[in-house]
């Protein structure tokens, strides 16, 4: 049954909410202002009819906009998406009893995403490719995604003809591609380990598709050339399937707010550095130490810091700084550290850092909620959260990163 309802506020993941005798109703798509008529279904609700739209409604820029689960806030003019998505830093800050400047959003989109995963299943006697449709299980066919960079028009192209390679396992796949210096770096997730038969149709694939690598499960079943990546000076070739920032403009945006947050530190650690975006940029001016719990990830920084010129002396660790965090008398030993954890956070090395005599700690993060808790656990172990600044670099989601510098006001005795 239709419901009219009007729209108060929108939701962290860029619902509009209504309020009503029987409680909050989530819209996705809908935004403050706005008059709709919805069906309901609990808390949730389908969007049928806006019947009074908002003025920063705008236009989607893709004709699957509200088909395909990818987006978010394509209907959301520019000023209103930008400070919806930094109230929401705002929001968890506060929600933590943090009190701190809260920097205008940066764009970081830039020439758009260079990695991209596409899902394969078995569906009416062949593989459907594409993204998750919008709250469902089920797959939506893509052609195109106007958020995508240019080097990875070919992409879903690409994983149709190697989901078709891989039909007669009739098993779910998910094909993560990535747009390098030197072509498409594909990594396949799902099959489990390749036969030899399985491996030379792929690598006769690759070659006909012109890949630069092919790997399934982050094993490399055919590497054509390095995909490498520009980091700073350096150039670095990732693990299959391993960490890399949304999008070149976002990688360069954040180690820049990074480097701008140290400005006369000697020597620095890097925690959870992954392949070196940030170690190699420090290191054009300081001495690095990295430390990443893959060891293909370290791999992956050593050669290319072996192969760069002009550089500081870098020196790299495979640690689990969830089970081994760095200690304090380690700490002590540096300027800085900067920490760029996944979404759980850094709660046991944030820990150590909150005892230890550190001045300066830069936090990268891609989760609000863990960086305000770890941020709470480092002002109550003496330091200032000096600001915070929003990076953008998934445009039209919900998701949002951001980089917090916190500094020691006196060194610990």
């Amino acid at each position: 049954m239709n419901e009219t309802l009007t729209i108060t506020r929108l939701g962290q993941r860029g619902d509009g909410i209504a309020e009503t005798p029987a409680g909050q109703v989530f819209v996705p798509y809908a935004l403050p202002g706005e008059t709709v008529r919805a069906v309901r279904d609990g808390e949730r609700a389908q969007l049928v009819e806006i019947l009074a739209p908002a003025e920063s409604r705008v236009a989607a820029i893709c004709p699957l906009f509200t088909r395909c689960g990818g987006c978010a806030a394509q209907h959301m003019a520019d000023a209103f998406y930008r400070d919806w998505k930094r109230q929401q830093v705002v929001t968890a800050l506060a929600r933590a009893g943090i009190e701190a400047p809260v920097a205008e959003i940066v764009d970081a989109h830039g020439a758009g995403r260079r990695r991209v995963t596409f899902h394969a299943r078995f569906e009416g006697g062949g593989m459907l490719v594409g993204f998750m449709a919008a709250r469902s299980h089920g797959l939506i066919a893509v052609e195109t995604c106007p958020v995508l960079a240019p080097g990875l028009e070919r992409a879903p192209a690409v994983a149709q003809m190697l989901a078709n390679r891989m039909a007669s396992s009739n098993k779910p796949l998910d094909l993560q591609i990535t747009a390098s210096d030197a072509g498409l770096d594909v990594d396949i997730r799902g099959h489990g380990p390749a036969g030899d038969k399985l491996r030379l149709a792929l690598t006769q694939t690759a070659e006909r598709l012109d890949l630069a690598r092919l790997a399934m499960h982050g094993e490399i079943i055919v590497e054509r050339r390095p995909p490498l990546q520009l980091m700073g000076k350096a150039h670095v070739a990732p693990a299959p399937g391993g960490f890399l920032q949304a999008t070149a403009e976002g990688e360069e945006r954040i180690a820049a707010l990074v480097s701008a947050a140290i400005p006369k530190a000697k020597r620095v650690a890097d925690l959870f550095a992954g392949c070196g975006p940030f170690s190699f940029r420090l290191a054009e001016r300081m001495q690095v130490h990295a430390v990443e719990g893959e060891k293909a990830a370290i791999l992956s920084l050593l050669r290319a810091a072996g192969a760069t010129q002009g550089l500081k002396p870098i020196s790299a660790e495979q640690r689990d700084l969830f089970r081994r965090p760095l200690l304090e008398h380690e700490l002590n030993g540096f300027d800085a550290v900067i920490l760029d954890p996944p979404r759980a956070g850094a709660e046991a090395q944030v820990k150590r850092i909150a005892a230890s005599k550190l001045a300066t700690v830069v936090y990268v993060s891609c989760d609000v909620g863990s960086f305000a808790r770890d941020a709470a656990l480092l002002i109550a172990g003496g330091y200032a959260l000096e600001g915070v600044t929003p990076v953008d670099q998934f445009r039209y989601s919900a998701h949002i990163e951001l980089v917090g510098v916190f500094r020691r006001g006196k060194t610990r005795k």
